[in-house]
């Protein structure tokens, strides 16, 4: 699970990094990551399976790999990480809305800390260009809460998940490189780090590490992700985050972090 988050966290970097739009970028790097994917399926003897639950969460897949790609290219990195960072509030609302499950106070309390947090965004960045990647950014964190839910839907794979969204994202994706003149060295050295380690093991380690590992502990380990991002980008892209969106970006981590603590916390005294 740690080596997913550090993984992921390369994103927006690599993104930043190519002159492409953000859909020729994820058309790409899920192009390529379905080589790795499809090589380690074969490698552990499995075929991808395919039902409505598994294509919703193919959906959530490719929702969060296109969203995720286009709003880098509109919004600073730190933004579009930590605003998809909320992905674990969206789960606590769709936990409520579709598995009827009611909302514990710390839920609640957490909600609206993160809400908070992302308010602080939208007033740090009210340039067009700012305003809109910030929102498919967030849009980008309910679709990601879809990627987390999916393994709680009824005959459920997750790899199978990850699988045909890649062939989704792929498809609609790559049509678009034919808009793309520069295919550098650089550029394309950084869309095989995307689609053979950000996408494609990242995804794998992801779907692995969740056999094992608990849900809140997994939680707590993929905080490194927004963390991590938004450093790498101001040290290698010398991007920086505005003040306001910064203590968003504290609210929005701090409080998700905390959330889950307390969950840790209040499941050692149950037990």
């Amino acid at each position: 699970m740690f080596l997913a988050a550090v993984l992921y966290s390369i994103g927006g970097l690599c993104i930043k990094l190519i002159p492409w739009s953000g859909m020729a970028i994820n058309g790409a790097r899920t192009a390529i990551a379905l080589v790795v994917i499809g090589l380690y399926l074969k490698l552990i003897g499995r075929k991808p399976g395919f039902n409505g639950w598994i294509l919703i969460g193919a959906l959530s897949v490719c929702g969060t790999n296109i969203l995720f790609s286009i709003a880098n290219k509109l919004t600073t990195a730190a933004n579009a990480i930590v605003l998809q960072f909320t992905a674990p509030i969206f789960v606590i609302v769709f936990s409520i809305l579709f598995f009827g499950k009611k909302p514990r106070k710390l839920d609640l309390m957490a909600c609206g800390l993160v809400l908070g947090g992302v308010l602080l965004f939208f007033v740090d960045s009210l340039s067009a260009g700012g305003m809109l990647g910030n929102v498919l950014a967030l849009l980008s964190g309910v679709s990601y809460a879809g990627v987390f839910l999916m393994n709680d839907m009824p005959d459920s794979d997750a790899i199978s998940s990850v699988f045909w969204g890649d062939v989704i994202s792929a498809v609609v994706g790559l049509p678009w490189l034919g808009y793309e003149t520069d295919f550098s060295q650089n550029t394309l050295t950084a869309l095989l780090v995307l689609g053979i380690f950000q996408v494609g093991l990242a995804y794998i380690l992801l779907s692995e590490g969740l056999k094992t590992t608990p849900p809140v502990t997994a939680s707590l380990v993929s905080g490194i992700e927004p963390v991590l991002n938004p450093v790498l980008v101001a040290v290698f892209y010398h991007e920086m985050i505005g003040p306001v969106a910064l203590t968003g970006a504290t609210i929005v981590v701090g409080g998700v972090v905390l959330y889950n603590v307390m969950l840790a916390r209040q499941s050692e005294i149950l037990t």
